[in-house]
């Protein structure tokens, strides 16, 4: 057995670093690009290589890394790349997560070191989840792939939250809900036991969802109401 306390210095090795990317380069980006800075922070080892955007920025550097290129130019790459897609927008997202469909790119799940998942909460988060700095899952939960939680969301027991949802800061989903494939939570938006979203619905900023939201619909107020067009009068 080796004798740790004698052992020469060359002989103790950190894992290699993983090199990573992020898609968006807007504000997202910038705040995604600080969550792997604090996961570094916190023991992880990501390489943040710079940002890709099908949208050039105005600059050629983006907190200070370069831009590199657009999704098709991604999805060319010859090495492999973690990916970490920062699009707040639900179909935009799984749009964007459809281009890059390269095997040599892979999609991590990044969770800020305060948030608490401990095994016993029994919370699953697929593939290319981020979740930020602040938020609160209890237990029971299944985050599907590239579910965004932004800063300080909430998601009580047993809620089903589909591939693509996106929750804005401060949104805050009850126990037992269910959230459809892409549906959007505004700012602050709240859902409440029970209810169950639809697909590509979307909840505005502040909206408290007191009964089932169809698929589709956009609501709105409190009690969240379907939103009006002009020609509704």
């Amino acid at each position: 057995m080796t004798d740790e306390k004698n052992s020469p210095p060359h002989q103790l090795t950190s894992s290699p670093l993983r090199p990573l990317v992020i898609f968006g380069a807007g504000g997202l980006g910038r705040e995604v690009a600080v969550l792997i800075r604090q996961l570094n922070a916190a023991g992880a080892n990501w390489d943040l290589r710079g940002f890709y955007d099908d949208q050039p920025p105005a600059a050629l550097t983006v907190a200070g890394l370069p831009y590199l290129g657009d999704a098709a130019a991604l999805a060319a790459t010859p090495e492999p790349l973690a990916v970490a897609v920062a699009v707040g927008s639900s179909p935009s997202r799984a749009d964007v997560v459809s281009r890059l469909n390269s095997r040599r790119l892979s999609f991590p799940t990044l969770i800020h070191p305060d948030v608490q998942l401990a095994e016993y909460q029994r919370i699953i988060a697929d593939e290319g989840c981020i979740i930020q700095r602040g938020c609160l899952l209890t237990c029971d939960i299944r985050l599907g792939r590239f579910v965004l939680l932004n800063l300080g969301c909430t998601v009580g027991h047993d809620a089903v939250l589909a591939d693509f949802c996106s929750l804005m800061p401060q949104a805050n989903v009850s126990g037992a809900t269910q959230l459809g494939t892409g549906a959007y939570l505004g700012a602050g938006a709240v859902v409440l036991p029970g209810i169950r979203v639809g697909d590509w619905a979307t909840l505005g900023a502040g909206a408290v969802a007191v009964r089932d939201v169809p698929a589709g619909a956009t609501v709105v107020g409190v009690p969240a109401r379907p939103l009006k067009s002009e020609r509704d009068g």
